[in-house]
């Protein structure tokens, strides 16, 4: 008998939820050449931020032709800068078909999640309305200590809010907003599920990166509007835009 046996585990594993944050790729048209050009300066700008992530290429603007698109190449590409693509978002049948044959993971597009199947009508009574259960947005997440270089803190499901400095090296990630009352200078990421309403308040911009909903910047674009001062980063029209706090 194995020591694993011996424990009592029946199975070689078991399956977990999982909340991960994913970066996405907005594809408009595909041109192997220039796309490898265009990622090798988005590296450039943060080569930390993108050594190792995994990537899913969102077809949801894409205007190319099908005939043009190659995610053998796409993948290939991406492999030999460190990035690892895992799926594809939105897309139409022949486009999720070429995806499904380079062996990527098939995501719904926003606004196209798969709805679920309507239950089989049943002689049984409609269950009483639950109650003492609310259903309003998630908690806040509350840091009462400074986040040091090397930590994470992530937020699936709500804001996070810290009470104290963000140093470099350190990273915060929310479904919603995130809150630094003290100095930001490591990275802050809001809307990581997608959601663009999210905002980023600090009481003094320093950060090493940015982003709601995937949209990013990095230091070198932050420091001529804001640097060193009490802002809110909020998303418009694709745009992150940084804007004082006695302004807002």
């Amino acid at each position: 008998m194995t020591d694993t046996a011996s424990t009592g585990v029946q199975q070689s594993f078991q399956f977990k939820s999982a909340n991960v944050s994913l970066t996405a790729l907005e594809l408009y048209y595909f041109d192997n050449d220039e796309f490898e050009t265009n990622l090798r300066e988005k590296i450039n700008q943060a080569p930390g931020f993108f050594k190792d992530i995994p990537l899913i290429i969102s077809l949801e603007k894409y205007e190319g032709l099908d005939s043009e698109l190659d995610f053998f190449k796409i993948i290939g590409t991406c492999r030999r800068h460190n990035i690892q693509v895992i799926g594809v978002r939105g897309g139409n049948e022949d486009q999720r078909r070429l995806a499904r044959g380079a062996s990527l993971a098939l995501l719904p597009g926003s606004g196209q999640r798969e709805k679920p199947q309507e239950p089989e009508a049943t002689a049984e009574p409609e269950s009483e309305p639950q109650t003492g259960q609310p259903t309003g947005p998630a908690p806040a997440r509350i840091i009462n200590h400074p986040v040091r270089s090397g930590q994470q803190i992530h937020a699936p499901e709500g804001d996070v809010i810290v009470l104290g400095p963000v140093q470099a090296g350190a990273e915060i990630l929310a479904a919603g907003n995130i809150h630094v009352y003290g100095p930001l200078r490591g990275r802050a990421l809001a809307g990581i599920h997608g959601g663009e309403s999210a905002r980023i308040f600090c009481q003094s911009l320093e950060a090493e990166l940015v982003s709601i909903a995937g949209h990013y910047k990095i230091s070198e674009d932050l420091q001529d509007n804001g640097w060193k001062n009490a802002v809110q980063i909020q998303l418009r029209d694709d745009l992150l835009v940084v804007t004082p706090l006695d302004k807002a």
